[in-house]
């Protein structure tokens, strides 16, 4: 028996741990404070912003690393943190309100690194400092602008199916049509029942004045209100992509609240722009019939409403809604055959349908992009939540060229700035409902740093004291054992910093110090193991293979059992839970690897295929 592995298991074992810690080296270049520059809507940072960045910078006597375009946004690195908040507010200074300055931390990896994917580790809020925001979802008004579809489709189906109705309003939590006789009605209940399941349909008749009385059933009413959480879910998420900060948290709290955690970001206004305050996309006919000035006036022709453009100017659109930007797919900006800018838009099949509905009656009639946000007003209703004003605006008037489908375009752009702004808020999406913010706050980047240095400081304490102990308690076979703790550790950090979207918490690194613990416990067990194995008077050699072999059906039993645990954690948990549970998990296969694998590697190494007396155990 001579305790030898193939050239190729060695060689695993060496590549997977030389990987890990090539991919956990970012981390120790740390990060540059740094201030970020981007364009609010219809602004956009170009070349000529950057050297008058930085002569501005130069004049001011500031001390800045460089100043780039990275990930889309001109971000002045600086060479420490006392410069920041001063660099901040020149800059804002200089830009003013057609850009945003906010506060960020750069990762300082080197070019190298950066070509071969390497990044430092995630951090979360509670480590790297950053804002949280908990918003509650207008449950409300997702219920009435579903019951605005409904009279939408109610309208459509009744006139393709040649049913003559008087009218068609909510009223409560239903939608009721009035009829001119029993008979159309009777036929309607009969046509809209047999068509739409998820609605309770009933005779509302009282008198000479014949009703249909419309109700979405209670599932309806729950998969309405599931939809319009987990819609505005994706759409937040996708407008802080789309602007590009960095390993945001959103999560759902409940079933009417959504989390947003932004680590790095120290600006609480910053933050708000992000997420668009609480915007949603409208498009509507222009009523090119009515007089703007009259409209100005105060005398609004029936049916319509006056909005304003972006630059101020009136323009008189119709009530009725044509589609809403959740139909929305897909947004590219781009140039017509004569190099003007445009919008190429992309929608889903429902979507495609009720455009190309509406649009074949209307080519040559403008179309308007309606952009509607609702911001606080500092007060607050009989509930205690803050009372939420609606404002418009008209970010775009184009024209129908043909008869539309799920793909088109937008015109009469402006500029391309502009172009790409429109096309980003129509890729990010339009809020199902409105939200608003219930619970805001900042956490420092001095408090994410002293958990930083606490939580580091655990770790090492931990593994000195383990690092110490083996040795003592198992001779050579404990330096093995050690060198399987620091290559855990490693390659830890390593796979944690190559996985997309995991995330280093203040628990995670609670997790890290626990599986650095289940490590050494692995080991202990081999090790004890084979000194039983020798106390029977096996030869070292044997003792070495069947301790190996022995120990590891306990050893797999008790990581196993754990691991479905951390799958359970991750699984049900949010927020720390889970940023445990992911370390955990991590930890156990890690730990499985170098304390089997690893250190069997360099035990054939050292004692396997030589006759040997003794062990050093």
């Amino acid at each position: 028996m001579l305790n030898r592995y193939p050239w190729w298991k060695n060689v695993m074992v060496i590549a997977v741990i030389a990987i890990g810690f090539l991919y956990a080296t970012p981390n120790l270049y740390g990060e540059d404070p740094a201030v970020q520059v981007s364009g609010t809507r219809g602004a956009q940072v170009e070349l000529a912003q950057l050297d008058e960045i930085r002569n501005f910078l130069t004049e001011q006597s500031i001390d800045f690393r460089s100043v780039a375009f990275e990930d889309g946004l001109a971000l002045v690195r600086l060479r420490n943190d006392a410069d920041q908040l001063k660099v901040k507010s020149l800059l804002h200074d200089l830009l003013g309100d057609d850009y945003i300055v906010a506060l960020n931390l750069a990762p300082a990896t080197p070019g190298w690194l950066d070509a071969i994917g390497a990044g430092p580790l995630k951090l979360g809020l509670d480590l790297r400092g950053g804002v949280h925001f908990l918003m509650e979802v207008d449950m409300d008004a997702a219920i009435s602008k579903a019951q605005e579809g409904m009279i939408q489709d109610f309208r459509s189906d009744l006139r393709e199916e040649k049913l003559r109705y008087a009218g068609v309003r909510a009223q409560g939590d239903s939608v009721v049509v009035r009829f001119r006789d029993e008979a159309t009605l009777d036929k309607a209940i009969s046509f809209l029942d047999r068509k739409y399941n998820e609605y309770q349909f009933s005779d509302a008749s009282q008198g000479d004045q014949f009703r249909l009385s419309a109700k979405m059933t209670d599932e309806k009413l729950k998969e309405t209100r599931e939809y319009a959480l987990q819609q505005n879910i994706t759409i937040i998420r996708n407008r802080v992509n789309e602007l590009g900060v960095a390993e945001p948290q959103v999560q759902r709290q409940g079933s009417e609240r959504i989390v947003v955690q932004l680590p790095g970001v120290q600006d609480t206004a910053r933050a708000k722009e992000i997420l668009g305050a609480t915007a949603t996309l409208e498009f509507r006919m222009v009523n090119t019939d009515a007089d703007v000035r009259d409209a100005a006036a105060g005398r609004v022709p029936p049916g319509s409403q006056l909005a304003k453009r972006v630059d101020g100017s009136p323009v008189v659109l119709r009530n009725q809604v044509i589609l809403t930007g959740d139909h929305i797919v897909g947004a590219q900006s781009g140039f017509d055959e004569y190099s003007r800018p445009q919008v190429n838009i992309s929608l889903d099949s429902q979507g495609g349908s009720k455009m190309a509905a509406f649009t074949k009656d209307n080519v040559g009639q403008s179309m308007a992009t309606l952009f509607i946000e609702y911001k606080p007003t500092g007060n607050k209703d009989a509930e205690g939540k803050t009372i939420l004003e609606r404002q418009e605006e008209v970010i775009n008037v184009a024209t129908i060229q043909s008869r539309l489908g799920r793909s088109f375009r937008i015109t009469g752009i402006d500029s391309p700035a502009e172009a790409q702004n429109l096309a980003l808020l129509l890729r990010a999406g339009a809020l199902i409902a409105p939200i608003q913010i219930v619970e805001e706050r900042t956490v420092g980047p001095s408090l994410g740093q002293d958990n930083i240095d606490k939580g580091f400081m655990a770790i090492v304490v931990g593994l000195l004291a383990l690092l110490v102990f083996m040795p003592i308690y198992y001779r050579k076979f404990g330096l093995v054992a050690n060198f399987a703790l620091i290559a855990n550790v490693g390659v830890i950090i390593g796979v944690m910093s190559m996985i997309p979207g995991a995330t280093l918490t203040l628990p995670g690194m609670a997790g890290i110090v626990l599986t650095v613990g289940m490590a050494v416990d692995a080991n202990v067990l081999i090790f004890e193991r084979i000194r039983e194995e020798l106390n029977d008077g096996r030869s070292p050699q044997q003792a070495i293979h069947y301790g190996y072999s022995n120990a590891l059906s306990t050893i797999s039993d008790a990581n196993i059992t754990t691991f479905i645990t951390a799958l359970i954690l991750f699984a049900i948990g949010t927020g720390a839970v889970k940023g445990f549970a992911v370390t955990l998990a991590i930890g156990i296969a890690t730990s499985m690897f170098t304390a089997i694998v690893g250190t069997r590697v360099i035990v054939n190494w050292v004692w396997g295929g030589k006759k040997i007396d003794k062990l050093s155990i």
